[in-house]
Parts: C-alpha cells; structure tokens; sequence
C-alpha cells in the first residue's frame, strides 16, 4: 500500500490507470464507490474521489495543506511536477526542503495508506452498500404475481431509504462545511435544523425498512452511514424522529419541535463543540426554530 501510494504520488493527482496499481483499485472501499466494479477506469475514477476527500478530511491539521500540495491539490497548482509540489509542501509544513522529504512525506504517505486501509475496513464492516443504479433502455413492468410484488415493493422502501440517508449526508457535509467556514451563527443554525429534519426522516425510512424487511439490520448503523452526528438520547432521538413523520416538511418539524430548546441545544451545539473552543461560542443558545 505505502509503496503504491508512493508511486501514485510521482504524477500526483488526477489518478490515471498507469499510476492506479492493483492494490489500491481492489480495496472494498474503492470497489463499493465504482459505478462499474468490473471496469478499471471506473475503480480508477472511485479511487482518484476517495483520494480527494481523504485529503480534504485530512486528520492532521498541521500537515493537512503540505499533504494536499504533495498530492497536486491546492495550493499546489495544474500541473506542477513533484519537485514543485514538494517544495510547496515543505515551506506549507515550515520544514527544510531535505528534511520534510526525508522526515516527513514517508510519514504523510504512510498516514494516507493507513486512512485508505480504514476506509476499506468501514466499507467491509459496513451493514449495507447502496444498490449501484444502471440505465434502463425499456420500460420494465411489475408482473402481476405476489413474488414479483414483494420484489418491487422490497426495492420500492430500499430506494426510499437510500434516498432520505442521502439527503441526510448532503444536509450534515453542508452543516460542516458552514462550521469549517465559520459562517455567519444564523447561518449555522438554521442549516443545523435542516440537517436535523433531514436525519431525523433518514431515521424514520431506516426503522421503517428494518422492521418490515430486514428485522436483523442495525438501525443505528444504518443511520450512521450518512454521517457523524452529535450523542442523542434515545428519547431525544425518538422526539426528532417524530416531529419528523408522516411526510412532515421542515416547517412542520420546526413547529412540532418549538419551544423544545434542551433538544435544539444538545444537536447544534454538538456541532459547534466539534469545532469551537467554548470561550468563542456565543452565550445565546440555539433552538429548533
């Protein structure tokens, strides 16, 4: 893995199918996340996106710019041959050119073969992958047959669920990227219940699909597939899920939820606790509103 990486690194980003090797294309990870598994420059195209957002995810903040610019990723520029990019990553870590490249990169190597291997590892332990979608050139009718029904209406909720866990996880990765561009508290916060509305439908869908088709998943693991969120009570939980029921649109989450501040606080301020040192959190609390 560190060798391949090390060799990928060379030409940096945008992956190629020269520079992909075997080791890394094969990884669960990468294999789940291709549109077609049995096709190189689709494994290539996943690897390149995992690669992007491991890096932009990196958990080193200190070194977090210097591995970006290593890899071809700004503030590198299009282009730049590794003697640049390593240059440029060694003055974004503050280190001598010679020492960084032979102190530094290895380890920032390592770490990203390391990231890449728990990446497959959450994909392997994962409880579901989302069913891969493929065109459809004719229409494809429901036969009428209880055996067909069942099959169809087993998809039908298993699409519904996939919708509303993705929904949920654009909701959270916009929630932290307001967070991350220390946004305006408004801002925040509203994005905050909209992120909660949407969880708390994914929530509904994934109890929903378990109790009716799947009583041996997990439906917090389920759930935890769109993203981190701030430690619930189960009753907190259950309140959001809901406010959140019967087709309710955000607005009437928000209403259902009003004047409920302990729970308002215990998911906005989660998030902010992530990111903020107490003393620059505003003393005036969030709500669901």
């Amino acid at each position: 893995m560190v060798a391949a990486i090390g060799r990928l690194l060379r030409r940096g980003l945008p992956v190629t199918p020269a520079a992909a090797e075997p080791v890394l294309l094969d990884l669960r990870g990468i294999v789940a996340r291709a549109a077609d598994p049995a096709d190189e420059a689709s494994r290539t195209a996943a690897l390149d996106g995992t690669l992007r957002g491991l890096l932009a995810r990196f958990p080193d903040t200190r070194y977090a710019p210097a591995a970006r610019a290593l890899f071809g990723l700004p503030p590198a520029e299009p282009g730049q041959n590794l003697t640049a990019r390593r240059d440029l990553a060694a003055e974004q870590a503050g280190h001598e050119v010679h020492h960084f490249r032979k102190r530094v990169e290895p380890r920032l190597i390592e770490k990203v073969a390391w990231e890449l291997l728990a990446d497959a590892e959450r994909f392997t332990r994962s409880p579901m992958i989302a069913p891969r979608l493929a065109p459809s050139t004719v229409r494809q009718p429901v036969q009428a047959d209880p055996f067909a029904w069942e099959v169809a209406e087993h998809e039908e909720h298993l699409s519904r669920l996939w919708s509303t866990v993705y929904a949920a996880r654009a909701e959270l990765l916009a929630l932290e990227r307001l967070i991350s561009l220390d946004a305006d508290r408004i801002d925040i916060g509203h994005q905050a219940v909209t992120a909660a509305w949407r969880w708390a439908v994914a929530r509904g869908e994934a109890i929903g699909y378990t109790t009716a088709f799947a009583p041996d998943q997990d439906t917090a693991g389920l759930i935890a597939l769109a993203g981190w969120t701030p430690a619930l009570t189960e009753a907190q939980a259950s309140r959001l899920t809901e406010a959140a029921g019967g087709g309710a649109s955000r607005e009437q989450f928000v209403h259902s939820l009003h004047g409920e501040t302990g729970l308002g606080n215990a998911w906005t301020e989660g998030f902010l606790s992530r990111n903020i040192s107490p003393e620059h959190i505003p003393e005036k609390n969030g709500s669901l509103s």
